[in-house]
């Protein structure tokens, strides 16, 4: 059996903040982030990974970078990217801001998968670019143990798509910082190991 670890990348100021950053704001992690980052490295850095795989946004690679530095092989996919939240990217934490969420989440909650806002894209789109990293975890048997760091609203479409899942069961899914999804694939089939597993956390002091 493959065994796919699926992590959300480390805090950033914006997640601080509250602020969407989305595809389109590409941030560093902060100082929360490094340490949250560090303590995965430090829990599972004996795990003998074959690859790993990050997104085009640096605040993933950022999260993964002590696996990297040991001179595993690393592949960006550009699938795994953010949603694009358009207009909304970078605003502040406003209440009309919450509201335009509110209201795209209900949308989505009601089954309208294409709804999006300007100039951003829907989990539909989402869904569709996320087949390709599927194909690739799909496709690959030499890799037996994969580490896989994306984000949280493409993190949370991609576990519906990998586990056969409507989109309308992705608020299922808790998401904070470097949380992990431990994934099996055998046979065709995709599976969970570990649902939400952020042990690494206990007892980290974060400012």
């Amino acid at each position: 059996m493959k065994s796919i670890y699926i992590i959300r990348h480390g805090e950033t100021e914006l997640n601080k903040q509250g602020i969407v950053q989305g595809r389109g704001i590409n941030s560093d992690l902060n100082d929360t982030g490094r340490a949250q980052a560090e303590a995965f490295y430090q829990t599972y850095k004996d795990i003998p990974f074959d690859k790993i795989y990050t997104s085009d946004l640096k605040r993933t690679w950022q999260t993964v970078q002590k696996f990297i530095d040991s001179g595993l092989p690393w592949e960006k996919l550009s699938g795994l990217d953010e949603l694009a939240w358009g207009i909304w990217e970078g605003k502040p934490n406003s209440e009309e801001a919450r509201e335009a969420f509110r209201n795209m989440l209900q949308s989505w909650q009601d089954g309208d998968y294409s709804a999006h806002f300007e100039g951003g894209e829907s989990v539909q789109d989402v869904y569709d670019r996320l087949k390709q990293p599927m194909e690739v975890l799909s496709t690959r048997p030499e890799e037996k143990t994969v580490l896989l760091c994306m984000h949280g609203r493409a993190m949370r479409v991609f576990l519906c798509l990998l586990l056969e899942k409507p989109l309308s069961e992705m608020t299922e899914f808790p998401h904070q910082n470097t949380v992990l999804y431990k994934l099996g694939f055998e046979d065709g089939k995709f599976t969970v190991l570990e649902f939400n597993n952020a042990i690494h956390l206990d007892g980290l002091v974060i400012e």
